[in-house]
């Protein structure tokens, strides 16, 4: 972050050129103006210790006398006070604004996959984020979360206090044993797992199965962090176009053989960013020809739930062999309470539970997933589903009726889930568009993120269920004017 603040390495005795209408500091107030440059910049917040004499000294290139009368100086200013035989704190007292000036330069970020998720997780109450990918709390089971959390409450000690298991809850696994069961896929224990959360879930298995300079394929466009977790591996991202029925399979079988990827990420219903679904033949067709070329597929599902009636999986035609199916709870359930899920190979589990235990020590929170196995295993869950879907479907009439006179309308109508990948009119970049919202406080999400090819500047996801606010529309229509007249549509 440029320079935040100095530290204990640097040499600090290169200061600032001074005015020559100003008389040099004598050394002490050197020493004085460094604390107080950390205490602005929080490398020192209140209650922190300062650095000992003789260390402060040694690193400011100081004599230990000089420094004693420093922090005299700031003593009697009540910047920080001595605790006798402890050393010296800062007080809190006389705080000043953070020194934002002095943390290097201010770097517009990217319009990257980052750009959307920090947008999105660090963004001020004040800030609208239509494009974010989440349900807003007053669309959540809030009760049922309160009333479980309840009961874990008075559950034994052990359950508050200890390690998960490396597979994680008994009670979840068998859970989602009978939920595969439901769709066609019997599976034993061995084959599932819990992780901390489905986008961790991901990232053991790219760890198990990729190496740095491997080719995996990816929907184009595809769920943003993908992008982003897969080049933390250091991994080469190819993208195949994706249809109303799935991925372009005469694109996905020359990838194939030109590319040879090792791995293969989709979601097979409600595609994140399109809202599109796996058709049968798609389905078969991706099937053979994976098998042809020995890849191996991850199918994330974690839109299941919203799905009204159930479309192909890859991994009930497969039986698991080839594919890995991976999910979680955060969009229905909580992202507080996070927990994720693998299912696949017996072999595969195993060596994917070392591997959580060697990055994690062990699985995901015992509260988290006791908390989501109540839910589940109660009667309120299949109803909050039901009455989810149904908002949902209104929901996402309605958004598309709200953007239709802005000329945004959406790519597909979605069977379920909460996103409408949506056509900006002719001409316009949604980058540019999500910039200028930015400074009216509302966050998109624009086209090219989602975009391995960078191909999709014309397009943008909405979340339906934060676009009721009239002020989203007020600050697309101005940004799409001011982008017009401005000639950087």
């Amino acid at each position: 972050m440029g320079q935040l603040a100095h530290t204990d390495s640097q040499d600090f005795t290169g200061m600032a050129s001074l005015s020559p209408t100003r008389p040099a500091p004598n050394r002490t107030e050197t020493l004085m103006e460094e604390i107080r440059t950390r205490i602005a910049a929080r490398a020192l917040s209140p209650g922190d210790r300062l650095p000992s004499i003789r260390g402060f000294a040694r690193t400011m290139d100081a004599s230990p006398s000089t420094v004693v009368e420093a922090y005299d100086r700031l003593e009697a200013e009540g910047v920080i006070r001595a605790r006798r035989g402890s050393g010296f704190y800062v007080t809190g007292a006389n705080l000043p604004p953070m020194a934002l000036a002095d943390m290097g330069p201010q770097r517009e970020r990217e319009l990257d996959p980052f750009w959307v998720s920090r947008q999105s997780l660090d963004a001020d109450p004040s800030v609208l984020t239509p494009g974010c990918g989440w349900l807003p709390p007053d669309w959540m089971p809030t009760a049922a979360l309160r009333k479980g959390l309840r009961a874990l409450g008075r559950a034994d000690g052990g359950l508050l206090t200890t390690y998960g298991g490396t597979r994680g809850s008994p009670a979840l696994r068998r859970l989602l044993q009978a939920r595969f069961a439901d769709e066609g896929l019997s599976l034993g224990p061995d084959r599932i797992m819990l992780a901390g959360s489905g986008t961790q879930a991901i990232d053991l298995i790219c760890r198990l199965l990729l190496r740095p300079g491997d080719t995996v394929l990816v929907d184009d466009p595809c769920y943003f962090n993908f992008q982003s977790l897969l080049r933390a591996h250091q991994v080469r991202l190819m993208g195949v176009p994706y249809t109303p029925t799935g991925p372009d399979t005469a694109a996905f079988e020359r990838a194939l053989i030109e590319d040879m990827p090792r791995l293969y990420i989709t979601n097979s219903a409600i595609h994140n960013p399109t809202g599109a679904s796996l058709s049968p033949q798609t389905a078969h067709r991706v099937l053979s020809l994976a098998a042809n070329h020995g890849m191996t597929i991850v199918e994330d599902d974690i839109f299941a739930d919203f799905e009204p009636h159930p479309t192909p999986r890859l991994a009930v035609l497969d039986g698991l062999e080839r594919v890995i199916r991976i999910g979680s709870f955060s969009k229905a359930l909580s992202a507080s309470a996070r927990c994720g899920y693998i299912a696949a190979r017996a072999d595969w589990i195993e060596e994917l539970a070392d591997l959580q235990v060697a990055t994690c020590f062990g699985g995901p929170s015992t509260l988290a997933t006791e908390l989501v196995a109540g839910i589940l295993a109660g009667g309120s869950y299949r109803k909050h589903m039901e009455d989810l879907r149904q908002r949902l479907t209104r929901a996402r009439k309605q958004a598309a009726e709200r953007l239709a006179p802005l000329g945004i309308t959406p790519w597909l109508m979605p069977s379920g889930g909460f996103h409408l990948w949506c056509r900006l009119p002719e001409g316009y970049d949604s980058g540019v568009i999500a910039r200028r919202c930015m400074e009216d406080g509302i966050m998109l999400a624009p086209g090219n993120v989602f975009s391995v090819s960078q191909t999709a500047a014309g397009f943008a996801r909405f979340n339906v269920t934060q676009l009721e606010d009239e002020r989203v529309f007020a600050a697309i229509r101005r940004a799409m004017a001011e982008t017009s007249n401005s000639g950087e549509k």
